[in-house]
C-alpha cells in the first residue's frame, strides 16, 4: 500500500500521496492497482483478463456508481509520458501538475508512460471513448513512482480499460490499441479522396475569399498533384474580422460567390473534390437566426464572438443535420470541414448531460443524412477530436493549426497517427513566404510527410521554384503513399520530437531524418530505401547493417532536380552520404547480401 495522507479541510490534495488512502494489488507488468468509489457503501471490484497476446482487458464493476482507478509504477528509467491532449509537454510532469479532462470531442481516457531506450513502462486506454474523464498524472514525489488516477463517470455497465504488456516503443503499443479500436468501432469508409493531396484557402486567404481567386488556385493545385480543395472560413456571409459574431446562418456571401453552386461545379470540373468550412455548433450575434437559436446556446464558446448551441438537445442536433444536409445538397459538395465541434466541452460537468454521449447522437444522425445525399462523403475532423471514438463520424483526421512550423506538423501528425483509427490523418496546412528558399519549401512538405499533405499558399504568386518542389515531393508522397499512410511507422520516442521516423513494407523502408542522427539501414531486412533528408545538413549519415551491398540509386534536389548519385557499393558499418538538405536518396540493392 502506498502511504497517503488525506488534507483535513476536505479539499483535494496536492499531490497525490494526499489523497484518500487505497490498497494498491499487483495488475500487469509491475504496475499495480487501487479502485474506489466516492458513492458510500460502493465497494468496486476489478478483474484482468487477456484479449489477445498483445492486449489485456481491465474490468471494473462499481453498481452504477462512479470509480476512480489509481495505476502506479516505480519511477525505474523513465522518460516520458504521451497522452492525446500532452502537446509539448511530453516529458515527466510532478503528479501536482500533471491534469486532463477528456470526452468523446476532446482527446481520448489514454497514455503511455516509456523509458530511456522507448520500451513501455504503462500503456492504457479507456474501451469507451464516450464519456467524460478526469486524469491526474504524474512523478508522485512521496512514493518514487509514476502514478495515473482515472475518474470515471457511473455507468450500468463494467468499466472497462485497454491494457498493453511491456512494448519496444510508444508505436508497437498504440498499433495493438488501434488494431482493437478498428474492431470495435466500425470506422467511416475512406474513399480515396480522402488519402489525396488537398488544397486549403485558409492560410492563402483567410476570409480575403472569392470565387475568381479560389478557382485559380484550384487550377494550379490540380496540376500540382492535389486531389481535393477546402474552402475555408470566409466564404459565408458576415464571414469576415476573424471573429466569429457572424456564425449561425451558413449562406454564401454574393458579393463573393454571386453564383456558389456554378463556382463547385467548376471547381470539381478541374478533377478536385470539393469541401466547405463550417462551425456548425457556433452561434454568433449577428447573425440573423441569433434570437431564434439563442435560448440553446446559453454558454459563451472560447473562442471570440459566439456561444455554443448545446448538443443535448434534439432541437440543436436536428437543427445542425438539416443546415449541413442543406449545404452539400444546394451546391454540389462533396464534404465538409467540421470544425469546433470541441466547443460543446463548455458543457461538460453542468450535472445536464454528458456532452460525448450527446455528440455521438448527433454525429451519428448527420453522418446518415449526408452520406444519403452524396455517397463517398468526405468530412475532416480536426483535433483534439480525432480519437478512436470519432472513427465513424469523420475520415479525415488534421493535426491542429501550425503555421509555417515544420516541426510542430510533423509531431502533431504523427501524435495523430498513434491513435488514429479508420480516417487518413492529415497535415495542418502547409505556409510559406514567397521569398523563402526552396529547401524551405521543401522542409514543409516533409514535415507534413507522414500525412496526407494539405497545401495553403496562393500558388500563383510563389516562384516557379517553389511550385517545382510542391510538385515533386507531391509526386513522390504519391507514390510512396501505401507505404507512408498504411505501412508499419516506428517515430521513435515522443519527448524526442520524433527526429527518425521509419515506415516500412514489405521490401520498402522510407526513413526521413530531422536532425543531425545517423539512419539505419538494415540491408538483410528491406531492398529499397527512400532517405529523406529533412535535417539543415547536405548529408544523411547512414549506417549499413546486415552486409555491405552492391546499390543502383538517384539523389534529387528539393526541388527534384537531379543530383550526383550515391556510391555503387555500401559496405557495412557507418558513412556519409551526399544528400542535399531538402532533397531525397532512392537506394536499392542489387548485389548484397539478400
Amino acid at each position: 500500500m502506498q502511504t497517503t495522507t488525506a488534507p483535513a479541510d476536505g479539499t483535494e490534495a496536492v499531490t497525490t500521496a494526499g489523497l484518500a488512502p487505497a490498497r494498491h494489488e499487483p495488475l500487469l507488468d509491475g504496475v499495480s492497482i487501487a479502485v474506489l468509489s466516492p458513492t458510500p457503501g460502493i465497494r468496486p471490484a476489478w478483474s484482468l483478463g487477456e484479449l489477445t497476446a498483445g492486449l489485456h482487458v481491465l474490468e471494473v464493476r462499481a453498481d452504477g456508481a462512479p470509480v476512480e482507478i489509481r495505476f502506479s509504477v516505480p519511477l525505474g528509467d523513465a522518460a516520458g509520458y504521451w497522452h492525446p491532449q500532452g502537446g509539448w509537454r511530453r516529458t515527466l510532469l510532478a503528479d501536482w501538475e500533471g491534469r486532463s479532462r477528456v470526452s468523446l470531442v476532446d482527446g481520448h481516457a489514454a497514455g503511455c508512460l516509456y523509458d530511456h531506450t522507448g520500451t513501455t513502462i504503462l500503456t492504457f486506454a479507456a474501451a469507451d471513448p464516450v464519456p467524460e474523464a478526469t486524469l491526474r498524472f504524474g512523478v508522485s514525489e512521496e512514493n518514487d513512482t509514476h502514478v495515473v488516477h482515472l475518474r470515471l463517470p457511473a455507468s450500468p455497465e463494467p468499466h472497462r480499460l485497454l491494457l498493453v504488456p511491456r512494448s519496444p516503443s510508444v508505436a508497437v503499443a498504440a498499433r495493438a490499441l488501434r488494431a482493437w479500436f478498428a474492431t470495435a468501432l466500425a470506422p467511416m469508409p475512406v474513399p480515396d479522396a480522402a488519402r489525396t493531396p488537398v488544397y486549403s484557402t485558409w492560410y492563402a486567404f483567410n476570409q480575403d475569399v472569392s470565387a475568381a481567386a479560389v478557382e485559380t488556385q484550384a487550377e494550379l493545385a490540380a496540376g500540382l498533384g492535389c486531389g481535393a480543395l477546402i474552402l475555408d472560413d470566409g466564404w459565408q456571409e458576415l464571414g469576415h474580422g476573424r471573429g466569429y459574431a457572424g456564425c449561425g446562418d451558413w449562406m454564401p456571401d454574393r458579393a463573393k460567390f454571386p453564383d456558389f453552386a456554378g463556382h463547385v461545379a467548376r471547381v470539381r470540373a478541374r478533377g478536385l473534390r470539393y469541401l466547405a468550412w463550417v462551425a456548425p455548433l457556433l452561434l454568433g450575434s449577428e447573425a440573423a437566426c441569433h434570437d431564434r437559436w439563442a435560448p440553446c446556446a446559453p454558454a459563451a464558446a472560447t473562442v471570440p464572438g459566439a456561444h455554443v448551441l448545446d448538443p443535448r438537445r434534439p432541437e440543436v442536433r436536428a437543427h445542425v443535420v438539416g443546415l449541413c444536409v442543406r449545404l452539400v445538397r444546394a451546391y454540389g459538395l462533396d464534404g465538409l470541414k467540421l470544425d469546433f465541434l470541441d466547443q460543446a466541452m463548455v458543457y461538460a460537468d453542468d450535472g445536464a448531460g454528458d456532452v460525448g454521449q450527446a455528440m455521438v447522437a448527433l454525429l451519428a444522425e448527420l453522418r446518415a443524412a449526408l452520406e444519403a445525399v452524396r455517397p463517398g462523403l468526405l468530412l475532416e475532423l480536426r483535433q483534439p477530436y480525432t480519437g478512436p471514438g470519432m472513427a465513424p463520424f469523420g475520415n479525415m483526421l488534421r493535426s491542429f493549426d501550425c503555421p509555417a512550423d515544420a516541426t510542430a506538423n510533423r509531431v502533431r501528425t504523427l501524435d495523430t497517427s498513434l491513435l488514429a483509427v479508420g480516417g487518413a490523418v492529415h497535415s495542418d496546412m502547409l505556409l510559406w513566404s514567397p521569398d523563402a528558399p526552396v529547401t524551405a519549401v521543401a522542409r514543409q512538405l516533409i514535415g507534413a510527410l507522414h500525412a496526407v499533405p494539405q497545401i495553403s499558399v496562393r500558388l500563383d504568386r510563389v516562384p516557379a521554384a517553389h511550385r517545382e518542389a510542391v510538385g515533386f515531393w507531391l509526386r513522390q508522397w504519391r507514390l510512396h503513399r501505401e507505404l507512408l499512410l498504411d505501412g508499419e511507422v516506428e517515430p521513435g520516442r515522443p519527448d524526442e520530437l520524433y527526429p527518425l521516423v521509419r515506415a516500412s513494407a514489405g521490401d520498402h523502408c522510407l526513413l526521413s531524418v530531422h536532425g543531425d542522427r545517423v539512419v539505419p539501414l538494415d540491408f538483410a531486412a528491406h531492398r529499397h530505401f527512400h532517405l529523406v533528408n529533412g535535417s539543415d545538413r547536405d548529408r544523411v549519415m547512414v549506417e549499413v547493417r546486415g552486409g555491405g551491398a552492391r546499390i543502383q540509386g538517384v539523389v534529387h534536389g528539393p526541388d527534384g532536380r537531379i543530383m550526383d548519385g550515391p556510391p555503387a557499393y555500401l559496405p557495412e558499418g557507418a558513412r556519409s552520404l551526399a544528400v542535399p538538405r531538402g532533397g531525397l536518396a532512392s537506394l536499392t540493392i542489387t548485389e548484397g547480401p539478400r
